[in-house]
């Protein structure tokens, strides 16, 4: 059969360093970081005291006290997001079969925040246990796709997938894939992520993930420096609309970039550490290229997962290494969870609009915070620091790795009619 071609017509950011998509590109070209001290509960006992909150949002500014009551924060940044995207598709505003509109999102950890609660209020009153009503529908994370298509109607498939930190990675490439096998018109798709709590953050100091930089949280997440330490705990979300491509046009629809490839495998080596020597993910970055048509001489901008593990980055750079070559041909990378944190399930989406944005910019956002690149890491890796670089961008590509050894790249075209 002959697939369809799937652009990306619309775009929503809600992330710690911006809360709509023109604050959040803003901050991505500005290299502005998105630490600080957390505000969501005492940290006194707690190793790791930062984190990269959202910041100015008020559940009330999009919701009413009903609502925002039987709905998780992470359920509330999905719908947040996903009206913003819709009303810049312009997608609503044409005459569009709601039964062929369908609904792909993702997150990693679901409604944590509600579950806390809950287990919380339990162990307080345990002898006269009561549960909010709401309770289930709080946590799981289906939720999401599911209360984003009861909003507008859409009827076409919706699910949620779940692979830890490459979990809207996935949805990502679901949602591509089941465009160009003809079965949707357009699907809203994307990720979202509220995990900074008491459990979250202990739950990842458990594992010795997170940074301790508590000194200087704006400079702890420094993917590739010597002297990183561990990720810094993100939250929030990004949405954006695919829609097959003749569907798009014929409704006058403005088309931000393309969408040529999604390469997908698993490490099978260990639970939370990546291969050591990148094996995964250099399979999935050269399935995507594959199914792209493309080869990696072709990239211009690779953002790469780059938490600031330890292990993780080293092992991510000698993927790249080895998928690019010594000479690294033409690419520039640069690693923007050093801005925003790590938003976990809603990584992969925050990162896929940066490279959009990169895309319509002709514009490579900064890593931050990487002062002396790790010794181990081949010299001449094309790490953009410090500013956003000027360039070219005509392909991009990103990666995303979850626990599991869950991997996920996504490559992005400039249109070309």
């Amino acid at each position: 059969m002959q697939l369809k071609r799937v652009v990306i017509t619309g775009m929503g950011a809600l992330t710690p360093i911006g809360n709509n998509l023109a604050e959040y590109r803003k901050g991505l070209f500005e290299g502005q970081s998105g630490a600080g001290n957390i505000t969501r509960f005492d940290t006194t006992r707690y190793k790791t005291k930062f984190a990269c909150e959202v910041k100015g949002y008020y559940p009330l500014a999009h919701f009413d006290k009903k609502s925002a009551r039987k709905t998780d924060l992470f359920c509330q940044y999905a719908l947040v997001v996903a009206d913003e995207a819709l009303a810049h598709s312009g997608l609503l505003e044409s005459t569009v079969n709601r039964q062929r509109v369908g609904v792909i999102w993702s997150t990693g950890m679901g409604g944590m925040i509600s579950f806390q609660e809950e287990v919380l209020n339990l162990a307080a009153n345990h002898m006269n246990p009561r549960f909010n009503p709401f309770f289930i529908t709080k946590i799981i994370g289906d939720i999401s796709s599911g209360m984003i298509s009861i909003k507008h109607g859409f009827q076409g498939v919706n699910f949620n997938t779940v692979s830890a930190c490459a979990s809207s990675s996935h949805a990502i490439i679901d949602a591509y894939n089941y465009i160009r096998l003809g079965k949707a018109d357009a699907i809203v798709t994307g990720g979202s992520e509220a995990v900074v709590t008491e459990t979250g953050i202990g739950g990842f100091s458990a594992i010795k993930a997170l940074s301790q930089n508590n000194a200087s949280p704006a400079t702890a997440s420094r993917p590739f420096d010597q002297n990183r330490d561990g990720f810094v705990l993100g939250e929030g979300a990004g949405a954006l609309v695919l829609e097959e491509l003749e569907h798009a046009l014929s409704r006058g629809a403005t088309i931000l970039a393309e969408v040529i490839g999604g390469g997908v495998s698993a490490d099978a080596y260990h639970i939370t550490a990546t291969h050591p020597e990148g094996a995964g993910a250099l399979l999935g970055m050269q399935d995507a290229l594959n199914e792209a048509g493309i080869t990696a001489d072709d990239v211009d901008y690779l953002n790469p997962h780059a938490t600031s593990t330890p292990l993780g980055d080293e092992s991510e750079a000698k993927a790249i290494e080895r998928l690019f070559g010594e000479s690294f041909g033409k690419v520039a990378i640069s690693a923007t969870k050093s801005m925003t944190g790590h938003l976990l399930g809603a990584a992969g989406a925050a990162e896929a609009i940066a490279c959009v944005l990169a895309i319509q910019e002709n514009k490579v956002p900064p890593t931050i915070n990487c002062e002396t690149l790790d010794p181990e890491i081949n010299p001449s890796f094309p790490l953009v620091r410090d500013k956003a670089l000027a360039k070219t961008i005509d392909i991009a590509m990103s990666n995303t790795f979850g626990f599991g050894g869950h991997n996920a790249t996504l490559v992005l075209r400039r249109y070309q009619a």
